[in-house]
């Protein structure tokens, strides 16, 4: 381990030592008594009111300017930064210096988190600065941070690659600490989503993760082997079935906030693992929930934002309600001129290779107009847009139009060219639902590997009596990437998905 150490490694670890050697616990397990935060003093220090006399606060070193007798630092803690004023005689009122001289302008190092106590003052040059009357280790850190250097506005040494931020989100977390407020803003979403749910009296709930048979998607599964049982078991896809085994069991509104696992590529709006929430409520249509989501986004970006307009890259999308509506079909037709309703998968392969949409022979009609509709309009559509009522081929888990022949009530919310969000009026007819069931069997048989699987116990479910019941599904880490602004889902998430790191 030595010998793959920096020069600048070895320098902390011997501080470290030598720190021990003073007899000075670089971990102490003793608590440290903080009364205060570096935002809160920032936002309510007044020197005239001579508040913030008595501060205990702990924090990590970020840069540090050593003066003689004397020097200033700046604390990090996990709110705000604040600048600390070290003077020798304060902090060692003996004849022992050893803390200032020794410890404090030599073992001390950018990244050492410390905990201080003192009072609140203005600098001749007119900083809020903590004047500190002692001082306490509390972790010695063994690697450098990246130092950010600014000169002339402009910042040098930053660390901004997005591999090293998003492998190491800790470091990114401490020096960008900037990026925090994506993550704070992402809790409040879903903060936001559950108390809407919650005042309207549904049910959150929890459902498997480990399933013996994946379904309530398209998406092919990760698959794993329960050793006691000898037992082949998936990651879930989506927790549709089991909620609506939940409805045919008399609860008239459940939801659930879930991690969701699918076996696929990986993009800057795919990750293997995601989150989404999923609502059932009995008695309901798609049309109710369209005006259910409306609502709610709504109140999302009014939570977070004060409004109903959010800046995303270029644009302004505004979430205000009412939402534009639009068929599948017409939105086809609106984007490329070509009326695809009446075309048979035949005629929809040359259609979809005419308009330059790539394509492959597993691909059923179904298939065939979701690539059309992904390439050719999803794009496009930047304004909140609720595109409705899809093939029956493409929606599986989806009830019949009640007027529109070979068509589903379903409509997907789409929103700066990506969607945010799936809904269906539920399919509760056993045997249709078999039927269609069987027929993404025979999918499967061409070679679509995100064909549905047939599920006997969720048809046992819903042949006991499903309600009538609208579901729905948002995508929790999408709806996020546009609330905050970002242009990658791996900037939403804590710790995304990455390849082995590179031992090179």
């Amino acid at each position: 381990m030595s010998e793959n150490l920096s020069e600048l490694e070895r320098q902390r670890r011997e501080s470290l030592h030598e720190l021990q050697n003073l007899g000075i616990d670089p971990y102490p397990a003793d608590l440290f008594p903080v009364n205060a935060t570096a935002s809160e003093i920032n936002a309510s220090f007044d020197k005239e009111q001579g508040n913030f006399q008595e501060v205990s606060i702990a924090g990590r070193i970020m840069t540090r300017r050593i003066m003689g007798n004397a020097s200033f630092a700046v604390i990090q803690d996990s709110t705000d930064r604040l600048q600390i004023y070290v003077r020798r005689d304060d902090i060692c009122p003996s004849e022992d210096k050893t803390l200032y001289n020794t410890v404090f302008k030599k073992l001390l190092d950018l990244g050492d988190i410390i905990g201080v106590t003192g009072y609140m003052f203005v600098t001749q040059t007119g900083e809020s600065t903590l004047h500190v009357t002692s001082l306490k280790v509390l972790c010695k850190s063994l690697r450098p941070l990246p130092v950010v250097k600014e000169k002339d506005g402009e910042l040098f040494d930053a660390f901004a690659d997005p591999e090293l931020r998003y492998r190491q989100r800790y470091v990114d977390l401490i020096v960008n600490h900037h990026v925090k407020e994506t993550f704070v803003k992402r809790t409040m979403l879903t903060n936001s989503i559950r108390q809407y749910l919650n005042t309207r009296g549904y049910l959150e709930v929890e459902t498997p993760i480990l399933q013996p048979i994946y379904g309530g998607a398209a998406a092919r599964p990760f698959k794993t082997h329960h050793n006691t049982l000898d037992m082949t078991l998936y990651l879930r896809i989506a927790n549709e079935l089991y909620l609506k085994r939940l409805i045919v069991g008399g609860f008239d509104g459940v939801y659930e906030f879930a991690k969701d696992f699918r076996n696929e590529g990986m993009s800057r709006f795919h990750n293997p693992e995601f989150t989404q929430v999923e609502l059932y409520v009995a008695y309901k249509d798609y049309n109710w929930m369209m005006d259910l989501v409306e609502e709610m986004v709504e109140k999302v970006a009014l939570d977070l934002h004060g409004k109903t307009e959010v800046q995303v890259g270029e644009n302004l999308i505004n979430f205000q309600r009412p939402w534009k509506r639009m068929t599948m079909y017409e939105a086809i037709e609106h984007f490329t001129g070509v009326d695809v309703s009446e075309m048979n998968e035949s005629e929809m392969s040359a259609a979809a290779r005419k308009l330059g949409v790539e394509i492959d022979a597993t691909m059923g009609r179904g298939k065939l107009i979701d690539a059309i509709f992904g390439d050719k309009c999803e794009p496009f559509l930047i304004q909140p847009t609720f595109i409705t009522d899809y093939p029956v081929e493409m929606s599986p888990l989806a009830k019949k139009h009640r007027s529109k022949p070979g068509l589903v009530e379903r409509f997907e919310g789409i929103c700066n060219g990506k969607e945010i969000c799936n809904a269906f009026s539920e399919l509760n007819d056993p045997i249709d639902q078999r039927q269609r069931f069987e027929e993404q069997l025979e999918l499967g048989k061409r070679g679509d590997e995100e064909a549905m699987v047939l599920d006997e116990d969720f048809l046992r479910a819903i042949e006991f009596g499903m309600p009538p019941t609208a579901g729905l599904g948002i995508g929790i880490d999408r709806l996020a990437m546009i609330m905050t602004n970002s242009k990658s889902i791996q900037e939403v998430l804590f710790f995304p998905q990455m390849r082995p790191e590179s031992t090179e």
